[in-house]
């Protein structure tokens, strides 16, 4: 007998739902607020050592490109914190189904986008 399963897949090809993208962006957002934790630590022990090094940090901070990091990591933290509160919704019996699913992916989607622009606007 015969094996009719594809040999070769090209992923890039295919047409992912949006609840597969949804979760892979969950697994990417987590790995970059673990990466961007260390820019936040650095800023944190910076504005520990002393008054110069926190002035320092201050003037730092005001630049556009520091401004730029730390409003991507606050999209990270937002949309991370918004797709784990679907899943904890989820683990209450709500919206496991396909519908639910693309709805909770939907609504996590277009909340992270609102709260993203307003916590750039918060912080340019």
């Amino acid at each position: 007998m015969k094996d009719k399963r594809p040999v070769n897949l090209d992923i890039g090809t295919m047409r992912l739902p949006i609840t597969a993208w949804a979760s892979i962006t969950h697994r990417a957002s987590g790995v970059f607020i673990f990466v961007g934790m260390a820019v936040l630590i650095w800023a944190l022990d910076a504005s520990l050592k002393s008054p110069e090094s926190f002035s320092s940090l201050q003037e730092c901070l005001t630049s556009p490109i520091a401004k730029l990091v730390i409003w991507a990591i606050m999209a990270g933290l937002i949309y991370h914190s918004l797709a784990g509160v679907k899943h904890l919704i989820m683990d209450f019996g709500i919206g496991e189904t396909m519908e639910g699913g693309v709805t909770g992916a939907r609504i996590v989607i277009a909340l992270s986008v609102i709260l993203t622009v307003l916590a750039g606007v918060w912080i340019w």
